[in-house]
């Protein structure tokens, strides 16, 4: 657990970092920065998007999982979420985007094959060096994040600590399911995903991508199935 907790801790003073910073920049600065994240994050989309080698695993995953998700509506769970937390938290007007931020930092940070090979290997065997690497990469992210997103990346240090570390105590079970395929179309679809998170950054969609989570894990499936 300990590549998890020092990833998780990475993002906590990162974000708190950039929620510094985000208070000392002028408004048209930020409005700069926020465009210039937006379109890093759609490039590390297309990017983790070619990892993916079977288009109907993406396909169905993303069609089987927003189906699921919009019926759950996990979007609307997460926005009361969010508001509680704002109420908890006493945040502000600039903050009102919490939820927005908790969930576009939890699949930047949670996506991809780092997380789940280096919680493997963190369960497996010890090795923690692919989680401390991950962390010094997400603390720089979260920093840039906060600093546009606001208090929310905060919270995304919980689903990391939660995601990677259950995935390390269950490290023996999980590593027969999670092969090499299984984790490239998991990366593939998740990195669909962070698109949409550029997407939205950029006001060009309004995407609702918290109900296209249950996306995410259906590669375990259908791998199966193709």
């Amino acid at each position: 657990m300990l590549g998890t907790i020092v990833n998780a801790a990475a993002v906590l003073i990162g974000g708190g970092v950039g929620l510094l910073l985000k208070r000392g920049l002028p408004k048209r600065v930020s409005d700069a920065i926020m465009g210039g994240v937006a379109l890093l994050v759609t490039y590390i989309g297309i990017d983790g998007v070619l990892d993916g080698q079977k288009t109907i695993v993406a396909v169905l995953s993303m069609v089987v999982g927003a189906a699921i998700g919009s019926w759950i509506d996990i979007d609307a769970g997460l926005t009361r979420l969010g508001a509680f937390a704002e109420k908890r938290l006493n945040a502000g007007r600039e903050d009102s985007r919490l939820a927005e931020g908790f969930v576009s930092a939890s699949l930047l940070f949670c996506v991809g094959a780092m997380a789940v090979v280096g919680a493997l290997n963190s369960g497996l065997s010890g090795n923690h060096d692919i989680l401390f690497a991950k962390a010094l990469i997400d603390g720089v992210t979260a920093c840039v994040l906060a600093s546009t997103l606001g208090a929310g990346v905060l919270l995304s240090a919980l689903a990391v600590f939660v995601y990677q570390g259950a995935i390390a105590l269950l490290a023996s079970a999980l590593a027969p399911v999670l092969s090499d395929a299984v984790v490239a179309e998991m990366s593939c679809v998740g990195s669909l995903l962070i698109i949409g998170i550029g997407l939205n950054m950029l006001n060009v969609t309004k995407l609702k991508l918290a109900n296209y989570l249950p996306a995410i894990i259906l590669p375990i499936l259908f791998c199966r199935l193709f």
